[in-house]
C-alpha cells in the first residue's frame, strides 16, 4: 500500500448526508486514509450523493462529472459515488456514468476503507445492486443488534472496535469511546443522527425504498455523540432523521424524545439542542411542552406541512387541514410567542384544484411562518403518485410554483419584519474582514432559514452564544446590535 493516501468527501443532499459523510471519514481516518478539503489534493474524490429529486440528482450527476474531470490534470485518481443516489440506483447508475469508478451502497460502508483501495489500486468493485430496505430491516430491538444490515450514520451503535490510536479528531480527551465520526469542518453547529429511514408512506416520497424502515438509535449513543461532539467544540446540535416525532416508538416508547432532549441539554459545552423534522399529525402536548419550555432546547418547528388543502393531503396519504395546522401553530406561540416555524410545501399535486391552491395561499398568508421551501411536484419514480391520475400540465404547475415563491418571499420578510426590536440569543458563526460578524438566532436552523449580521463585531468569536437587539430585517435576515455594545452606547 502506498504510505499516502489521500481521499477527499464531497457531500451532496441534506443534514443527515453530512453526517453520513463524517462516518465514512471517521472510517477511513481510522484506517490511516489523509483526508483532503480540496478534490484536487486526493487519490480518491468521494461523492456523497441525494437521491431525492430531479434536481438534486441532476446536481450529483454534475459533481461526480466535475470530480471526474479532476483525473486529466490533477491528483485524482478515482472517483467513487455513495449516498442515497448510489443506494438506489446502484449499477444502473453505474452503467449511466461509467465516469464513476466505484458505486457503492450503504452496505459497503463498513469495509469502505478496502472499496476505496481496490478500486485506487486499479481493481474493480461491483456496482451496489438496489432493493427495497424497507424490507431487509426487523424492528424488534433484539433482532436489530444481529440483522446484517449497514445503516448510514449508526456506526457507534454497532459496538465495533475502535483502534486505541485514533488520529487527533477522532478520539475524546476523556470520558466514552468516540464515535466512527470524524468532523470536516470548525464549525460550532454538527448534526446528530436521532434514527434512520421512515415508515410513513406519503405518495410522492421514494425515500423509504432506499433509506428502509424507521429505526431509533439508542439513547446512549446519541448522548456519546453528543459529548464527543461538544469535546470537538460544537455549541449546537441539530438532531436529524426522516420524522424525529417517531423516535423511539420501535424501542417501546413514543415519548422517548421528550425525555432524551434535556438529557442532551445539559451535555457541559453545549449551549443548543435544535430538533428538525417534525410531522404535524405527530406532534403531541408533551413534545411541545418539553421543545417550548426546557433550557437550551430551542423553540424551534421544522414541520412538514406539505400542503394544508385536506383533498390534496389525503392524496399524499397525509394528514390535517388549514384550520387544524393554524390551531397547532397557536399552540406553539402560546407557550413560546417568538418560536421559529418553518415548513416545505408542494404545489401541482394530481388532481390539486384552483380551490385547493388557493387554500394553501390561505393558510401561508395566516401562518406566520419564518421560513418556506416550495417545490413544484414531478413524478418520481417508484412512488404511488406517479400511478394517479388528473396530472397538471407543466406550465400550470410553474405558474404556480412562481406565484407561490413570490408569496413565500413576500411573507417571510414580513415575519422577520415583526422581530424588529426583540431580543434574540444569537450563535455566532462566522467572523470575517468583509462580510463581518454573522450567526443565527434561535429561530434558524443552519443553511436553510436565514442569517443574522451584527452592526459592531468588535470582541465576537465563532462559537459565543451573544444576547442582541434586532434593529433591521434583510428578506428573512435580521441585523442586529449586541446588547453589550448598546448598553455602552447608552453610559
Amino acid at each position: 500500500m502506498p504510505e499516502r493516501r489521500t481521499v477527499a468527501l464531497v457531500t451532496l443532499g441534506c443534514a443527515r448526508n453530512e453526517v453520513d459523510s463524517e462516518e465514512l471519514a471517521g472510517r477511513l481516518a481510522a484506517d490511516g486514509w489523509e483526508l483532503v478539503e480540496d478534490a484536487s489534493d486526493a487519490d480518491v474524490a468521494v461523492v456523497n450523493t441525494c437521491g431525492f429529486v430531479e434536481a438534486a440528482k441532476k446536481d450529483s450527476v454534475d459533481a461526480l462529472l466535475e470530480a471526474n474531470d479532476l483525473k486529466d490534470h490533477g491528483r485524482t485518481q478515482a472517483v467513487v459515488a455513495v449516498g442515497c443516489m448510489a443506494e438506489r440506483y446502484g449499477k444502473e447508475l453505474a452503467d449511466a456514468l461509467p465516469e464513476a469508478d466505484g458505486v457503492l451502497g450503504f452496505d459497503d460502508y463498513a469495509d469502505i476503507s478496502n472499496r476505496l483501495q481496490t478500486i485506487l489500486s486499479g481493481g474493480s468493485v461491483e456496482a451496489h445492486t438496489p432493493r427495497d430496505r424497507r424490507k431487509l430491516l426487523p424492528l424488534s430491538p433484539v433482532e436489530r443488534q444481529s440483522a446484517d444490515v449497514a445503516l448510514p450514520g449508526h456506526a457507534q451503535d454497532a459496538q465495533e472496535s475502535a483502534p486505541e490510536d485514533l488520529p487527533d479528531g477522532l478520539a475524546p480527551a476523556s470520558g466514552p469511546r468516540a464515535p466512527l465520526r470524524r468532523r470536516l469542518d470548525t464549525s460550532p453547529v454538527a448534526s446528530v443522527k436521532l434514527a434512520s429511514g421512515c415508515d410513513r408512506r406519503c405518495t410522492f416520497c421514494a425515500i423509504p425504498s432506499f433509506r428502509g424502515s424507521f429505526i431509533s438509535r439508542r439513547p446512549s449513543d446519541v448522548l456519546g455523540e453528543t459529548r464527543w461532539l461538544a469535546e470537538q467544540g460544537v455549541k449546537e446540535v441539530m438532531l436529524v432523521s426522516e420524522n424525529n416525532t417517531s423516535y423511539g416508538k420501535d424501542l417501546g416508547d413514543i415519548r422517548l424524545l421528550e425525555t432524551l432532549l434535556p438529557e442532551l441539554a445539559a451535555v457541559e459545552g453545549i449551549e443548543r439542542v435544535r430538533v428538525s423534522y417534525l410531522q404535524p399529525a405527530e406532534m403531541r402536548p408533551g413534545l411541545i411542552d418539553v421543545l417550548t419550555s426546557t433550557d437550551k432546547v430551542v423553540p424551534y418547528f421544522d414541520l412538514s406541512f406539505q400542503h394544508s388543502a385536506p383533498g390534496v393531503l389525503r392524496a399524499m396519504r397525509r394528514f390535517g387541514d388549514t384550520e387544524r395546522f393554524l390551531e397547532l401553530l397557536e399552540t406553539i406561540r402560546a407557550k413560546a410567542p417568538q418560536a421559529g416555524v418553518r415548513s416545505n410545501f408542494i404545489v401541482g399535486f394530481p388532481g390539486e384544484t384552483e380551490d385547493d391552491f388557493k387554500e394553501l395561499e390561505r393558510f401561508l398568508s395566516s401562518a406566520r411562518l419564518d421560513a418556506i421551501g416550495v417545490f413544484g411536484y414531478s413524478d418520481e419514480e417508484g412512488t404511488e403518485a406517479v400511478t394517479y391520475e388528473n396530472k397538471l400540465s407543466d406550465e400550470v404547475i410553474a405558474e404556480r410554483l412562481d406565484h407561490l415563491s413570490r408569496l413565500a418571499e413576500e411573507l417571510t420578510a414580513q415575519r422577520a419584519e415583526e422581530r424588529i426590536g426583540d431580543t434574540v440569543r444569537v450563535l455566532v458563526e462566522s467572523v470575517d474582514p468583509e462580510d463581518g460578524v454573522i450567526g443565527r438566532a434561535e429561530h434558524q436552523a443552519p443553511e436553510t432559514d436565514g442569517q443574522v449580521r451584527f452592526t459592531e463585531g468588535a470582541g465576537l468569536t465563532p462559537g459565543r452564544i451573544v444576547e442582541a437587539k434586532v434593529v433591521a430585517a434583510e428578506g428573512v435576515d435580521l441585523v442586529v446590535t449586541s446588547l453589550d455594545v448598546l448598553e455602552e452606547a447608552a453610559r
